[in-house]
């Protein structure tokens, strides 16, 4: 006979079993209380235009013309190991005959007056190693067309080279400023700073090594900037503005939505020049030698 305690414990797990049942393969809705459905969608980033450095002592070694160049007699010339470079101007252009400042300019540095003439201004200007972003632009501000060229201002250099003294081959740091003219303030060739305050044209350089800064002035007119385009669309004296052709020319439709990453390989074969008055083929600045060029010898700008 079944106890009242029994008849109670049956009917508990027979109603159990009934709604188990009954919930069985139902939908259960879980409020989600971690959705913010106020959030604004994310806009998307700007496509952009990247511009970077490479140096190439195996690229073609060229003239002002654009021709392959040989060195001088009497001259002597080392393929330089660069640590920065910068630039003062950017240009691309659509074809042989666009004019100078007739194409897209997407960069142009800082100037001042405060040395005198108008110059670069050198504490402004951005300094980059091989590879490192120099600079970059949003494709939406350049006008829709087809790029051939790009033009280049460089400015500064600064690089290890290799000279002799008391019959050792040593490596010493040369800061180079090409630009048409510089206001410097004070720069570092490597580790010692060199108080200038003062506008530089081009060919100033100072050389450091142990500790020791020697300055010096390339001849005037004497540094080699390549232009291939120099019969239909010339350069003014005096500048730095190394002109390259696109292996493949740009496009810009105005609808682009990825980057577009611009590589300005620089050649750096033999672009380190100087009168070699030993001669013996080794920058020997003890013995008489002095720097003549050292100008960047072409440009290959690539789209990657």
């Amino acid at each position: 006979m079944k106890t009242a305690s029994s008849l109670l414990l049956a009917t508990f797990i027979s109603a159990f079993v009934v709604v188990s049942s009954c919930k069985k393969g139902e939908d259960v809705t879980v409020p989600d209380n971690t959705r913010n459905t106020n959030m604004p969608t994310p806009t998307p980033t700007p496509a952009r235009l990247y511009f970077t450095f490479k140096f190439d002592s195996t690229q073609a070694r060229l003239d002002n013309i654009g021709q392959n160049s040989s060195i001088p007699a009497g001259h002597a010339a080392q393929s330089p190991l660069f640590n920065k470079i910068s630039s003062h101007y950017i240009e691309m252009t659509p074809n042989q005959f666009t004019a100078l400042g007739a194409g897209a300019i997407l960069y142009h540095a800082a100037e001042t007056t405060q040395g005198g003439a108008n110059a670069i201004d050198f504490s402004q200007s951005i300094k980059v190693a091989q590879g490192e972003e120099f600079f970059s632009v949003p494709l939406s501000s350049l006008s829709a067309g087809t790029y051939q060229y790009l033009r280049v201002s460089l400015s500064y250099q600064n690089y290890n080279i290799k000279f002799k003294y008391n019959n050792s081959v040593l490596t010493g740091t040369l800061a180079s400023f090409v630009g048409f003219n510089t206001y410097i303030a004070s720069f570092m060739p490597n580790a010692t700073n060199v108080t200038v305050n003062a506008n530089k044209s081009q060919g100033y350089w100072a050389f450091e090594t142990f500790g020791t800064v020697v300055q010096g002035q390339a001849p005037p007119g004497a540094t080699t900037v390549p232009n291939p385009l120099f019969a239909t669309s010339p350069i003014p004296q005096g500048s730095c503005l190394v002109t390259g052709q696109f292996a493949s020319p740009l496009t810009i439709t105005g609808n682009e939505t990825a980057d577009i990453h611009i590589v300005i390989s620089l050649s750096t074969n033999k672009s380190f020049e100087w009168k070699d008055n030993s001669p013996d083929g080794l920058f020997e600045p003890t013995a008489g030698d002095t720097v003549v060029d050292m100008g960047l010898r072409g440009l290959i700008p690539t789209v990657q």
